[in-house]
């Protein structure tokens, strides 16, 4: 054991740094045995509450869906430590500190409230402790003198790591212009003010590359014309007859669906439900399938029923339009962002396709490829789940060909589209012939839409799908 002028106490609290000690715990004892070197007395470090910060959209509460650490564990800034749902999105939560897990707060499937801890961290003490978290032994500050404190401080919002990344980078905060809540400063933030600085180019979000037509030497893949029909097959599970009843809280998207509902409850819905015959748009997507997969996209019927609605939008708007709480007024949106409904493990979620007027057919078919693999992962943001304007429902990839579809308030309108049937149906000349045909169902709030402005924009959205070169006169 290498020690220098150390006493003997009970613990060991300075050592010279140029001396390297180690500590054998039967070697160190007196003549008195149960007095040691306790080893663990070197460690100096604080614990940290690191509390549940606002995730925005009034949500005050959510559900622990898994813990990507443990006690003990060591983590970074910037590192996940758990993935929360709310009844409206699921989020990542991660570290602020460089340090080590004291204390879960949380179990899983434990609902967790905002502003309250998730876990204890212990940091370096020598690093200090950012104004922004309260520390264990110290008593907490509220948030209305915290504020205060800043304001009147000229000091500027922004969580540790943030800070730690503007130091390294020799950024005056003072300088750059916070996106966040109440002003405050965020990593991307930091990252744009850089870039302005010293001209770099950041990653652009990941988009298809776009690959030219194949020439006509070269072959096409094509999937088989004759597929079996499908059918329905029963998911296996096991079965447990228990005998007695079972008792499960409301959570997540369905504590979601029930306060939806029940705000829809007070909306008048008028219905109306007509047929389209998609045989040009079937020949069509089947041309246009194969260069889509080879860009990376599925293209589905969707896009195209989707940038219709957009189109006859534009000549409805009042389709496209909220109304307040006293139905005193009406707001027309200025953006399209067309909610698809889905159907997940985690229940019903509607994420919307954001401005869909200034979309292609591919720019909506590469957005929802992106929604349909988060939402089977069930990692859909609030941003996702949010801001929807007008929404549709493909029930015929289930089933069924007729719906009667609520309305997500604070929307107007909202479509549900059955299945594409193989169905006998006369032309001009009154030959039967075999057709595409699909069923629609719309809902409207009959207290600002009448019956006649639906059935108008139906038959807009309709003459689109029937015949989509026509699309090709509006398209932006």
């Amino acid at each position: 054991v290498c020690t220098h002028r150390v006493r003997s106490c009970s613990s060991i609290r300075f050592i010279k740094s140029k001396y390297v000690c180690v500590f054998d715990k039967s070697a160190l004892k007196f003549s008195h045995q149960q007095r040691l070197f306790r080893t663990s007395a070197v460690s100096c470090g604080q614990i940290v509450q690191f509390k549940l910060s606002d995730i925005g959209e009034g949500i005050t509460e959510v559900t622990v869906k898994e813990w990507y650490i443990k006690e003990g564990d060591s983590v970074s800034q910037f590192d996940s430590i758990c993935e929360v749902q709310s009844d409206k999105a699921s989020v990542t939560i991660t570290s602020r500190y460089d340090g080590v897990i004291r204390k879960l707060h949380y179990s899983i499937d434990d609902i967790a409230f905002v502003g309250k801890p998730l876990v204890d961290i212990e940091i370096d003490a020598s690093k200090g402790v950012a104004p922004e978290e309260d520390v264990v032994e110290t008593p907490p500050m509220s948030h209305e003198e915290h504020t205060h404190q800043e304001i009147k401080g000229h000091k500027t919002l922004a969580t540790p790591a943030v800070r730690r990344l503007a130091m390294e980078n020799n950024i005056k905060l003072s300088e750059v212009v916070g996106t966040g809540k109440d002003n405050r400063i965020l990593k991307e933030d930091i990252l744009n003010y850089l870039a302005k600085q010293t001209g770099a180019i950041l990653p652009p979000s990941p988009k298809a590359e776009i690959v030219p037509p194949l020439r006509k030497t070269e072959s096409v893949p094509t999937a088989p014309k004759d597929k079996a029909q499908k059918i329905p097959v029963p998911v296996s599970r096991p079965i447990a007859f228990s005998g007695k009843d079972k008792t499960e809280p409301v959570t997540g998207f369905q504590k979601a669906m029930v306060k939806t509902m029940s705000a829809a409850l007070k909306i008048p819905h008028f219905g109306y439900c007509d047929e389209i015959d998609l045989t040009q748009l079937v020949q069509l997507r089947e041309e246009l399938k194969p260069l889509a997969e080879l860009r990376g996209v599925k293209l589905s019927f969707m896009p195209f029923f989707i940038k219709a609605a957009s189109l006859g939008l534009l000549q409805y708007p009042i389709l496209n339009a909220s109304l307040d709480e006293n139905c005193q007024n009406v707001t027309y949106k200025a953006s399209h962002n067309i909610g698809v409904a889905m159907d997940t493990e985690q229940g019903l979620i509607v994420p919307n396709v954001k401005n869909v007027q200034v979309c292609s057919v591919f720019d909506i078919a590469v957005e929802l490829n992106r929604l349909q693999s988060l939402g089977s992962a069930g990692q859909l943001g609030t941003s996702d789940l949010t801001g929807g304007t007008f929404t549709l429902s493909n029930i015929g990839t289930i089933g069924g060909t007729y719906a009667k579809p609520v309305i997500l308030p604070p929307e107007v309108a909202i479509g549900a589209l059955g299945k594409i049937q193989v169905l006998p149906r006369f032309n001009g000349k009154g030959e039967v012939f075999k057709a595409q045909i699909m069923n629609v169902s719309w809902s409207a709030d009959h207290r600002i839409i009448d019956g006649a402005t639906m059935a108008r924009f139906s038959n807009l959205w309709k003459s689109y799908l029937e015949n989509p070169a026509s699309m090709l006169l509006d398209l932006k």
